[in-house]
């Protein structure tokens, strides 16, 4: 068994992840408010928000007003999803530090989320990454859909590959390689590792588990046995995708770092904090989240 790392990124993306695919709307003030929580927790990057068109997402419609007027703490890397050029000037007058773009392994998935065909996407893709590095930005690519497809079933690790190999070729710092509707198996997860890292290092490869199956702990587990420490998670386990039907939220931040901690391996962030975010929205939406963790906390207080 390989030896897990010494120290694991934790990338919160639930200000973006985790409420576009809520129904209830949260406050502006509430949205920075939460985020500021998130900000002096020891998390060193946040997706605050998506720069979609608002009637695709109507929960993130005021990205640019919690862009501009959120506390922004030294250390800490402020990121946004970028669709497209539009959508890069806005991040951009709101102050992103990175801008993420996406796109999926399936192409059914990319056609019902993005409205094209992968192939028509590389250029519209190519045109948002190379003018986010001319500003300096730093940039992810998302890639959706790379173990299992609501609609196409299972993904061969050779089409993830054709999709990273033209990002990169992109320009793209890294990649975020989601579990989209949260099927993945650790096996998948193996299969797929074995293929990437023949092409690229583990530094440039990032982990986005959803957790319909409650599989994202063990697979997480298995991506570290293979040297990967960066990992998307949301707090509370928020999240879903609005075109993968059935789909769960993101893998809970304060499950995973119960994990980490658990395990000896360092964070630089402070669980009694993410716990406290948790509570705050999940008061916020009136409803219980599915982490484990944040309930034990709730119980305990």
């Amino acid at each position: 068994m390989k030896r897990l790392p010494n120290f694991v990124q934790l990338k919160e993306v639930g200000p973006r992840d985790g409420l576009q695919n809520e129904k209830k709307w949260i406050s502006t003030a509430d949205k920075i408010a939460w985020i500021n929580m998130l900000s002096e927790s020891g998390v060193k990057e946040i997706e605050f928000t998506s720069f979609v068109n608002p009637k695709m997402i109507p929960a993130l419609s005021d990205a640019r007003e919690v862009g501009k007027q959120i506390k922004r703490e030294p250390g800490v890397l402020y990121s946004a999803l970028v669709p497209n050029m539009k959508g890069l000037e806005f991040a951009l007058d709101a102050g992103i530090d990175a801008a993420s773009v996406f796109m999926s392994a399936s192409e059914t998935h990319n056609q019902k989320n993005i409205n094209k065909t992968i192939d028509a996407t590389y250029p519209v893709l190519d045109k948002v990454i190379r003018e986010a590095k001319q500003a300096g930005k730093l940039v992810t690519g998302y890639v959706s859909t790379v173990f299992d497809c609501p609609y196409e079933g299972k993904i061969n690790p050779d089409q993830v590959l054709r999709v990273c190999e033209n990002l990169f070729a992109s320009g793209v710092d890294d990649l975020s390689l989601g579990d989209t509707i949260g099927t993945a198996v650790p096996t998948q997860v193996e299969q797929l590792l074995e293929v990437l890292m023949k092409h690229y290092p583990k530094e440039k490869l990032i982990l986005h588990f959803h957790d319909t199956r409650g599989m994202a702990i063990a697979n997480i587990m298995t991506a570290m046995h293979y040297g990967i420490n960066r990992f998307d998670s949301t707090v509370g386990g928020l999240g879903g995708c609005p075109y993968a039907p059935g789909a769960a939220g993101n893998v809970a931040t304060n499950d995973v770092l119960y994990l980490l901690h658990g395990l000896g391996i360092e964070t630089g962030i402070e669980e009694k904090k993410i716990q406290d975010a948790g509570l705050f929205i999940q008061s916020k939406l009136g409803k219980i989240l599915p982490s484990r963790s944040l309930a034990y906390f709730a119980n305990a207080q």
